[in-house]
């Protein structure tokens, strides 16, 4: 775990509950996490762990995610949308949301003039996580962040239920799953 200070005050979000945070400007925090241009933050005086998004990594003293490029076609544009999706964590888990087999289906709808809509539909390891909504958002935003997508929606679902079967055998792999 790295040491880090809040440079600036910065929006986070509590793990797992969800909820949005302040964190203060000077705040001592452990850095336990970096994956998918996001932090996990273990704060003592704020009690518990939260997410920082890629745009505040500054406030940490790391270098935001780069901007993505635009694509060059309509294939280039979904596998960018895939590789945007593999930049999502969970932030208790050490594998991205595809890997996990929590992405369901993604469509990428061509809209006007060369603007696209991106339809997510995920579920969670557990409906009882309070972090869902938190990596939907997190998912849309950074869908939202790619060049020619206009309108992004992620919707979480339970049909079928999520099962350990899922996970990719890269995300088995890195979880030690035999």
């Amino acid at each position: 775990m790295e040491r880090v200070e809040l440079s600036r005050d910065c929006q986070a979000v509590q793990i797992p509950a969800g909820y949005p945070v302040v964190l203060e400007k000077g705040t001592e925090a452990y850095l336990t996490q970096s994956l998918g241009g996001s932090f996990t933050l273990q704060v003592p005086s704020y009690g518990g762990l939260f997410r920082l998004a890629g745009e505040d990594a500054d406030a940490i003293g790391k270098e935001p995610p780069p901007a993505p490029a635009p694509a060059a076609s309509a294939a280039d544009l979904e596998q960018q949308v895939w590789e945007t999706l593999r930049t999502c964590y969970d932030p208790e888990i050490p594998v991205n949301i595809v890997d996990l087999g929590l992405v369901y289906d993604m469509r990428v709808i061509p809209l006007t003039e060369g603007t696209h809509r991106v339809e997510v539909r995920m579920t969670l390891t557990a409906p009882g996580c309070g972090m869902g909504t938190a990596i939907a958002a997190d998912a849309r935003q950074k869908l939202l962040g790619l060049p020619g997508i206009a309108e992004a929606d992620v919707e979480l679902v339970w049909d079928p239920p999520w099962t350990p079967q899922m996970i990719s055998p890269e995300g088995k792999e890195r979880l030690g799953i035999v």
